[in-house]
């Protein structure tokens, strides 16, 4: 199953994509959909008004989650690119929802930088409360997955050895377009990639994971409660535009397209933020 948040002329609102209608399950967005504990069963037999999948305006899939937690780190090739060992542990840091846009919106790139790089990333959804869980229990708390792309401003997120003042810019992470529940995906690794303006970035699997998303979701449920709709990001692959020589960064008119076998793709166009006077 597919499920997405969409805008409409009412607002926002849940919906089911199947392949050429979204129906409306009647909750507004993603995240008050997945609070419901039957929310697979009255998502599967949602009867709302429906829209054209051709066209639809996508929100970020979740638009206020809780939390929204990333992982950095977490890929052989992204850590080896970037001259680090790999970690004994998660590399943990947060954005918050004001970072986030919708799967086609325009990427806001700050205008404090000219340093802004892309970092395609397999991304979790959480569908159950989990605390302190094994492994049957962080598999089955995972609602599905969908693609983020962690735009990360690297001299800003250098300042210091903390990492977020430099991955939680206003309107700079594009999230979606769709959750895609477990048992629509293959076993084993899916294509992850980005493409800026034609030319392939990053282009690896997913696979590639120190940390896979069970992994994931038993050692933050260690730490806090994960709640539906929380997000968590797994990381990027090799390939981001920092590592290169020479570095190759996000720029004014851009278009940065960010895909996932069997979930699909965010594509986004990248706006220079303009300052009022």
């Amino acid at each position: 199953m597919r499920l997405a948040t969409i805008r409409t002329a009412t607002g926002t609102r849940a919906v089911r994509v199947d392949t050429t209608t979204a129906v409306e399950t009647g909750e507004t967005d993603l995240r008050a959909l997945l609070e419901r504990p039957d929310w697979a069963e009255h998502a599967a037999n949602a009867a709302g008004p429906t829209h054209p999948v051709d066209g639809l305006d996508y929100a970020p899939l979740v638009p206020a989650p809780e939390k929204i937690i990333c992982v950095g780190l977490n890929y052989r090739d992204h850590i080896l690119e970037m001259g680090n060992e790999p970690p004994a542990y998660p590399t943990l840091f947060a954005k918050y929802p004001p970072a986030l846009v919708g799967a086609h919106d325009d990427i806001v790139l700050p205008a404090v930088s000219d340093k802004i790089d892309y970092e395609a990333e397999l991304t979790v959804v959480i569908g159950r409360p989990v605390r302190h869980a094994d492994a049957e229990q962080a598999a089955a708390a995972i609602a599905g997955y969908t693609i983020l792309n962690d735009v990360s401003v690297r001299d800003w997120q250098n300042r210091t050895k903390q990492f977020l003042q430099g991955k939680t810019f206003e309107h700079s992470t594009p999230l979606g377009p769709v959750l895609v529940t477990p048992d629509e995906l293959p076993e084993g690794g899916w294509e992850i990639s980005s493409v800026l303006d034609g030319e392939v970035m990053q282009h690896s699997t997913t696979a590639e994971l120190v940390f896979g998303p069970v992994d994931l979701v038993r050692y933050l449920s260690t730490i806090m409660t994960l709640n539906p709709g929380d997000v968590i990001a797994t990381g990027t692959p090799g390939g981001v535009g920092h590592a290169r020589k020479p570095p190759r960064y996000l720029t004014d008119g851009a278009t940065l397209v960010t895909a996932i076998a069997g979930i699909g793709e965010t594509r986004n166009t990248c706006r220079k933020e303009k300052i009022p006077a």
